[in-house]
């Protein structure tokens, strides 16, 4: 029995691929475009997330300063922002309850304890430390400075106990050993602090890094580097990397005026540059 095979020849088979090719370019070009775009959009997203979370960070930390506290130093291709941290904060009690002396603050001998007029809301009570401060009245000039250790702030090492007193609304504050604060806040503003904050950014390495856990020091010049900063024994956190350029300003203010820093970073990646400014309100007030 005769059978006839038939299959593609030559010519059917390289009109198929050139066709094939055609519609498959015609495919690209209407589907690249469209992707190109969203995986611009998502870099550019991207881009706008690692700066705008790295601007409110720092912000976050400023607006927790300890009044005056707020530093920054050039070095190189290095900015240094340094800062005090506060966790909490009340007004203590500058006249004596009826029948009751201890619960004031004295300025005039060193004191071990005395109250808070309203409570300390950011601290579990009893509280306990070794490891932090009381600061009043910091001007963040010599003789009140906080960074001197001395005049303005409990010394370290210093034992701070906060508990709630028996009087409503009040708070019950221990200095051991008992410390004499230099000057009155003129609103009886007390500060706990828990020690100093650094970002470090370094527009050579394209990072900004955020350092903790170390001393305070009144020379901010040797806390400009990475290796100073790790050497100090801070704990380093990487907050942003793909920084293109980062500059930073800071006005202290008036009395009648909050202090303001200003923030600019631009961030780049594949050839993409996004830049951000963030000014933020220093409240100054003692």
């Amino acid at each position: 029995m005769n059978r006839r095979v038939r299959g593609f020849t030559l010519v059917e088979l390289v009109l198929t691929i050139v066709l094939s090719t055609i519609v498959v370019s015609f495919m690209a070009m209407f589907i690249s475009g469209p992707v190109a775009s969203y995986n611009d959009q998502s870099r550019r997203a991207e881009l706008v997330d690692l700066a705008e979370n790295s601007l409110r960070r720092i912000a976050r930390d400023i607006r927790r300063a300890l009044p005056n506290s707020v530093r920054l130093n050039l070095s190189g291709s290095t900015v240094a922002l340094e800062l005090l941290s506060t966790i909490d904060g009340a007004r203590y009690r500058d006249r004596p309850p009826p029948g009751n002396p201890s619960k004031r603050l004295q300025f005039a001998s060193p004191d071990d304890a005395f109250n808070s007029i309203g409570n300390f809301h950011n601290i579990s009570k009893p509280f306990s430390s070794n490891a932090h401060f009381v600061s009043i009245y910091n001007v963040g000039v010599p003789g009140a400075n906080a960074y001197d250790l001395a005049d303005v702030i409990t010394p370290p090492g210093t034992q701070i106990d906060i508990d709630t007193d028996a009087v409503p609304g009040e708070d019950n504050v221990r200095i051991s050993p008992p410390f004499k604060f230099a000057y009155a806040s003129p609103g009886q503003r007390l500060f706990l602090v828990d020690g100093p904050v650094t970002y470090l950014c370094d527009n050579a390495a394209g990072t900004l890094t955020r350092y903790s856990g170390y001393a305070i020091t009144s020379d901010q010049t040797d806390r400009n580097s990475d290796s100073e900063l790790l050497a100090a024994g801070a704990d380093a956190t990487l907050i942003a990397d793909k920084i293109n350029t980062c500059s930073m300003a800071y006005a202290p203010g008036t009395a009648q005026r909050a202090g303001l820093v200003s923030v600019a970073l631009a961030v780049t990646d594949s050839g993409e540059t996004v830049s951000l400014l963030h000014q933020v309100h220093v409240d100054n007030v003692p």
